[in-house]
């Protein structure tokens, strides 16, 4: 009968740590298992370098979506960037989308100027408005060999 107990308590254990592994890695993940809370919007990009799915989207420095996924538009030649945005926020087809990065040599994520003028995007909108990535590399390979131009 002892013997039949320890197996018990050692099989609640492992079922127990088996369960927090689960959310771990759902929480870790950022995976959406009971409906996705967030819709999506899209934005056209003349170069989308170094940006992934899941980086950050932010509206004044506030954590606001994730990038769903990148894709290309044949018609424009542009990069096409799903933007997934929470529900309670609201942005205007007059704002712009950059891609910025976090530092000098951090991740890259987007910035969203919300606009304010004009028209509330419904879910699957377009951000007309964008700016591509800076290349810091090329700026400072410009610098150093002389190609900056003084006004």
């Amino acid at each position: 009968m002892k013997k039949y107990t320890m197996e018990t308590t050692v099989g609640i254990f492992l079922v127990i740590g088996l369960i927090c592994i689960g959310y771990m890695t759902v929480k870790l993940g950022h995976v959406e298992l009971w409906g996705d809370n967030r819709y999506p919007l899209y934005a056209p990009f003349t170069t989308v370098t170094g940006l992934r799915t899941g980086s950050l989207v932010y509206i004044a420095g506030i954590e606001v979506g994730r990038v769903g996924k990148l894709s290309m538009d044949q018609e424009k030649q542009k990069a096409l960037v799903e933007l997934r945005i929470r529900n309670d926020i609201r942005i205007h087809d007059d704002a712009i989308a950059s891609i910025k990065t976090e530092g000098l040599i951090g991740d890259m994520y987007i910035s969203i100027d919300p606009g304010g003028a004009g028209e509330i995007l419904k879910p699957g909108g377009t951000i007309t408005e964008t700016q591509p990535p800076l290349d810091v590399a090329e700026l400072v390979s410009k610098y150093a060999f002389g190609d900056v131009k003084k006004k």
